[in-house]
């Protein structure tokens, strides 16, 4: 019996131990709501915050991968040395100017030219452009998708891969583990894979009995297919029935709202650059990106710094690019040349290029800012530029699904609607049950970014993105008029409707603000 008040004491020096100890060290390199999520969950409950901090408190990657992606970085800004900031021909504003040096000096990618083929939406729509583009392959494709499912719908992709691959095309693909392997089909996409002569390999694969190991919230969340180094689809879609084969979504009718961009160009190297990277992570194979990468003579150069500024060529009707998987749009200009730069970001990249990247837009904007984010839980220097912003004068507009697949995200986003009108943003809801997932942003009319990215901390550091930036061609035009689509059919949410908000509904939304925070 005496033994129990010395065992009591023992714990409570513990704990006290713990509680002093993580005072010191959870903060370090630490967004300020972050550490004061940790803290609580040790302070409250040592016996579980210190063992979860000690799993999941950083939030990037070390050792062999991490040596591997500053190998990886410091070869792509070697390799990018002698190519200018900015192509020939492109005038970027001074601010402009800065971010993309920023970029490039995180990243290592140059700015570079690219042009817009079309912008998808519907997703049958998308995989059967996508399953053309394969079909005109002539030497390699590479796939990348968070998530994968060869079902009903992604069957004319997966089955233009197969015939690819059987006219002798090197047909790569990677697929994130855990992001795919809860939807149905999973047990057999590896086997029929492999029957359809597809190499393939899992990305950041969580199988410790086959020594293969990896934190389960670090995750690969990029999208991307590039056909023979010259064309590439970049944006939001994953390769998966749009109702995600969930019951609930079939019976409430639920489908995903997504984005994609198909371009060709010089931009395309970039993404085979990311791609390459990756594969090399997952597989230990080195790809000889210039034996596959087109070379652009010095003639095809000057003329793309000429078409900066010369006059364009109308497309005819039925030539033009595919918007929502309708039909082309008439008089809509051809062979635009855009200023492109892709941002990867992710766990080994620990100055968050693409949250680096939003801020200096937005910072810099002095007309417009519009975003569409299904996920956007910015942390402290996000929501004050976009508040700053807003109180400038400048017109900020946020784009939100007014249902979203995760509780827990759900009402996080929520708890900010409150600031964010306040400062005067106007907050549209895209309307349910469809679950809005595209994520872009336009700045000014001046510039456009696309990509796999929501505006939240897991995008910022926990999940390997890329985002597309365009400029001083078509693309921001034509995410522009997909914002004024998406402002025809959703709600605006006024400061009164939002004040009306039962209070319950506030309480659960700032527990999973905080709750959202332990990352």
């Amino acid at each position: 019996m005496t033994l129990i008040p010395q065992i009591a004491d023992f714990w409570l020096a513990v704990e006290l131990i713990i509680r002093v100890v993580a005072l010191g060290i959870v903060p370090e390199n630490r967004r300020p709501s972050s550490s004061t999520a940790w803290l609580l969950l040790i302070f409250l409950i040592p016996v579980v915050g210190l063992p979860l901090y000690l799993f999941l408190g950083s939030p990037w990657v070390h050792g062999k991968r991490f040596e591997q992606q500053v190998a990886a970085n410091r070869a792509t800004l070697e390799y990018t040395r002698s190519l200018p900031d900015a192509p020939q021909g492109a005038r970027p504003s001074p601010q402009l100017d800065a971010v993309l040096r920023m970029n490039r000096s995180l990243t290592g990618l140059p700015c570079v030219t690219g042009e817009v083929i079309a912008l998808h939406s519907d997703s049958s729509a998308t995989y059967e452009a996508m399953a053309r583009a394969v079909d005109a392959a002539e030497h390699h494709v590479h796939v990348e998708f968070y998530i994968q499912s060869w079902d009903e719908v992604t069957d004319v992709l997966y089955d233009a891969l197969r015939r690819a691959a059987a006219r002798g095309v090197d047909v790569r693909l990677l697929v994130d583990h855990l992001g795919s392997r809860k939807y149905p089909g999973w047990r057999h996409f590896g086997r029929r894979l492999d029957a359809a002569g597809v190499k393939w390999r899992l990305m950041m694969p969580l199988l410790p009995l086959k020594g293969r190991f990896r934190r389960p919230d670090l995750r690969n969340h990029r999208k991307v297919l590039i056909v023979d180094g010259t064309r590439a689809f970049i944006g939001s879609h994953n390769l998966i029935d749009p109702s995600y084969h969930l019951r609930r979504n079939i019976r409430a009718g639920r489908e995903w709202v997504d984005l994609s961009v198909e371009v060709t160009g010089e931009i395309v190297l970039e993404a085979q650059a990311i791609f390459a990277m990756d594969w090399f992570f997952e597989s230990g194979e080195v790809l000889d990106l210039e034996a596959v990468a087109p070379e652009l003579s010095p003639e095809a150069a000057k003329e793309l710094a000429l078409r900066f500024d010369g006059e364009v060529p109308v497309v005819p009707l039925g030539q033009g690019p595919v918007v929502g998987g309708c039909a082309p749009q008439p008089g809509r200009p051809a062979a635009v040349v855009n200023a492109m730069q892709l941002v990867p970001s992710g766990p080994g990249y620990p100055t968050e290029p693409n949250l680096k990247m939003f801020l200096s837009l937005i910072q810099n904007a002095t007309k417009r800012v519009s975003i569409t984010s299904p996920y956007f839980i910015p942390d402290e220097a996000l929501l004050s530029a976009i508040q700053s912003a807003a109180y400038k004068g400048v017109e900020v507009e946020l784009f939100v699904g007014q249902e979203s697949d995760q509780f827990i995200v759900n009402h996080a986003q929520r708890s900010y609607y409150s600031a964010l009108l306040a400062a005067g943003v106007r907050i549209y809801r895209y309307p349910a049950p469809a679950v809005l997932h595209a994520k872009y942003m336009t700045v000014d009319g001046e510039v456009g970014v696309i990509g796999s990215a929501n505006m939240d901390f897991r995008s910022f550091a926990l999940n390997y993105e890329m985002m597309l930036l365009a400029f001083g061609g078509d693309l921001d035009d034509l995410l522009r008029d997909n914002d004024a689509y998406y402002r025809s059919v959703s709600t605006e949410l006024t400061a009164q409707e939002w004040a009306a908000e039962p209070w319950h509904r506030r309480y659960i939304d700032n527990v999973c603000r905080l709750m959202s925070a332990v990352l």
